[in-house]
């Protein structure tokens, strides 16, 4: 898989809503549940990041959920692609880019959002062919003030700001040229999991997909 056509597809699915949940997974049994709920409330787009035992089982169980697309979060190696992809992920997400990473991914066929986090990493991704990055972590890099003004000389690049990002300031963000959607957990509160209150993360969902 060529950059750009990874570039590509990693837009499509950030353009499916205007929120991506970073899911934090401790227990792979809540899986179904929070994919069906967030799916239910508009947002079809899951991350699912790899910080847990259960995070591979978790994409598994996500990946059978008809109408979600679940992808894998905090991909570090050449072995986190290569897991996530055997697990389900139909696309994956990562804090930073390095060429051994990319080069893992486009040999998978797996389409990434790298995550970029100043002008000269954003201008190194866009060199190798990628148009649609990652801005993390977005508030402690100076927020949407920030991420507007690397804009200004780069409208080609897209983001998806992650990173202290709440339904508060989420529109801050969605309402710069250059973000499609930004990505966060508060609407997948541990809390709710753990209790199995998918009413309530759904309502917590729709919310976030009118943004």
């Amino acid at each position: 898989m060529t950059p750009e056509h990874a570039s590509d597809l990693a837009r499509q699915v950030c353009e499916l809503a205007p929120v991506v949940p970073v899911l934090v997974i401790d227990d792979a049994s809540r899986a179904e549940g929070l994919a069906k709920a967030l799916i239910a409330g508009g947002l079809p787009a899951l991350e699912v990041t790899l910080r847990t035992p259960a995070a591979l089982e978790a994409i598994a169980e996500m990946a059978k959920v008809a109408g979600g697309v679940v992808g894998a979060g905090t991909l570090l190696t050449a072995e986190d692609v290569e897991a996530a992809k055997l697990a389900g992920a139909v696309f994956g997400v990562s804090p930073g880019a390095t060429d051994r990473l990319l080069d893992a991914c486009e040999a998978n066929d797996l389409p990434l959002l790298p995550g970029a986090a100043t002008s000269t990493e954003v201008m190194r991704l866009l060199e190798r062919g990628y148009t649609m990055q990652k801005f993390f972590p977005a508030e402690a890099n100076g927020g949407a003030k920030a991420l507007k003004a690397i804009g200004a000389p780069l409208p080609q690049v897209k983001f998806c700001p992650t990173g202290g990002i709440t339904l508060e300031n989420a529109h801050d963000y969605l309402s710069l040229s250059n973000t499609i959607c930004v990505g966060g957990s508060w609407v997948a509160p541990s809390g709710l999991v753990r209790a199995g209150d998918w009413a309530a993360i759904t309502a917590l969902a729709a919310e976030a997909a009118m943004l």
